[in-house]
């Protein structure tokens, strides 16, 4: 049995707009649909309770973000569940999303988590820029997608309609075994928003464990529901949580030179910002350096502990080259071109 669980705050209107297809689509045979109410200040609850009496509601007293707020959500469920399937509630899942994820990890036991194909809502002939085909990342911690690197996103021909292993499946739409969550210690809440999948896959890839995406399965994603691409406060997770996530997982042989090079690259990126008048936003990439460094001795059991269970180095799904070389440099700008 799979739980659907659906993180919610402040988004009566994304509710309203998805929610339905998601009941209608997921056979309660196979699945619950629950929304956890991150502390919404808006009609959520109300509308909840009036329009989908019949969806099971789990309301925590306050936002405690993406990460925390699933863990929060996830302890509190009534009744045993296999499967915990973690859905944003701007995910719009057509007949039959379900079953070939559910089937593909009965018969994988090895696999711990997987994901559908992720096609954007807006322009359903493309990739959507959050997980397109699943997730990989290149040797200095940059994430991409099979369909999607950097802002280049592909169309989707079905040139990548096959399952195939990842380094991480998207937060968007992730189905995972949940004693397996567990095991692992779930996403992690210090993240708040922002690559807390990519740090829960990098451990559960490093234990050994398999993630897949299952392209049979297919939904239709918004993205970019709760802050816009070019929010100053997006750039700072996104910088910051990177580095934490680089720090707790990457080994000791190459954490030095990564961090020395990251240091000019995000020196540079704070550059373009500024060259292009985002004031704001090259601030918030030295304002998550800053908070990195503040952060780091919180994180220093974890990496140790991620470094003594890992049993896979270096991860087959992690590209071994630059990926701004590659897009930049070598005008590699789909993901067939990569060299892995």
């Amino acid at each position: 049995m799979i739980a659907i669980v659906i993180l919610n705050w402040n988004g009566v209107a994304m509710l309203r707009r998805f929610l339905p297809s998601v009941i209608a689509s997921s056979p309660a045979s196979l699945a619950k649909v629950i929304v956890a109410d991150n502390g919404s200040t808006d009609d959520s609850l109300t509308v909840l309770a009036n329009e989908f009496p019949d969806v099971e509601v789990v309301a925590m007293e306050r936002n405690y973000g993406f990460a925390e707020g699933y863990n929060q959500a996830l302890h509190r469920l009534t009744g045993s569940y296999e499967y915990y399937l973690l859905l944003n509630s701007d995910v719009e899942t057509p007949s039959g999303w379900l079953l070939p994820m559910l089937k593909y990890m009965d018969a994988h036991p090895e696999v711990a988590a997987c994901q559908p194909k992720l096609l954007a809502e807006h322009s359903r002939d493309h990739f959507e820029y959050a997980g397109a085909a699943g997730g990989y990342i290149d040797s200095l911690g940059y994430p991409f997608c099979r369909g999607r690197i950097f802002d280049s996103v592909e169309a989707d021909a079905g040139q990548y309609d096959s399952v195939r292993d990842v380094f991480w499946a998207t937060g968007a739409a992730l189905l995972i075994r949940s004693k397996v969550y567990w095991d692992v210690g779930g996403l992690d809440g210090r993240f708040f928003a922002h690559q807390e999948e990519i740090d829960l896959c990098w451990r559960l890839r490093s234990r050994g464990w398999r993630l897949v995406c299952v392209p049979d399965s297919v939904v239709y994603h918004v993205g970019g529901g709760t802050l816009p691409k070019e929010n100053p406060r997006k750039t700072f997770l996104n910088f910051r949580n990177n580095l934490l996530l680089l720090y707790k997982n990457l080994p000791a042989s190459r954490l030095r030179r990564v961090f020395f090079i990251r240091f000019w690259l995000d020196a540079l990126a704070s550059l373009v910002f500024l060259l292009k008048g985002e004031v704001a936003s090259c601030a918030a990439v030295w304002r998550a350096r800053r908070e990195f460094r503040r952060m780091r001795p919180d994180f220093e059991a974890d990496r140790t502990a991620n470094l003594n269970a890992t049993v896979v180095d270096p991860i087959p799904e992690q590209l071994s080259s630059s990926l701004l070389a590659d897009y930049y440099l070598r005008r590699r700008k789909t993901f067939d071109t990569l060299a892995f």
